[in-house]
């Protein structure tokens, strides 16, 4: 069964804001911010929501920059299909804080190597490599 994520993308002069999990799935990989979109919740509101509870921040919505399919969760036995549509979002109150599902953020110029490998290769095809992520618009 399907379940509808929104994933959260901010860039900052000092990179993109990746957090890691502190819970399962994917316990201990870095990710971007995101999580389950609730009923009848407008997706830009569901990224205002995650973004406030999984990093302490207000922000401002942006684009739909894409979709992140994730087939190994499948794989591994997490019951569902995730799709997350990912939104690009500007800080416009607030400082990074960490919660229980994940206390470890930071700002990366190249893709970690323990990200989530869906995540890493959206990043990836969205133009954010290795060789510097984009700059913040």
């Amino acid at each position: 069964m399907p379940r509808l994520n929104v994933e959260v993308v901010i860039s900052t002069p000092a990179g993109v804001v990746l957090v890691r999990r502190d819970i399962e799935p994917c316990k201990g990989q870095w990710h971007l911010p995101g999580g389950t979109v609730r009923f009848a919740e407008p997706l830009t509101s569901a990224v205002e929501r995650v973004a406030w509870q999984e990093l302490s921040v207000k922000v401002q919505v942006g684009p739909m920059i894409g979709y992140v399919e994730y087939p190994q969760m499948l794989a591994d036995g997490y019951a569902g299909w995730p799709v997350g549509f990912a939104f690009e979002a500007t800080v416009v109150d607030g400082t990074f804080t960490g919660t229980d599902q994940g206390r470890d953020i930071d700002c990366f110029h190249t893709v970690p190597a323990n990200t989530i490998v869906e995540q890493a290769q959206f990043l990836t095809a969205q133009g954010l490599t290795r060789a510097g992520f984009a700059e913040p618009r």
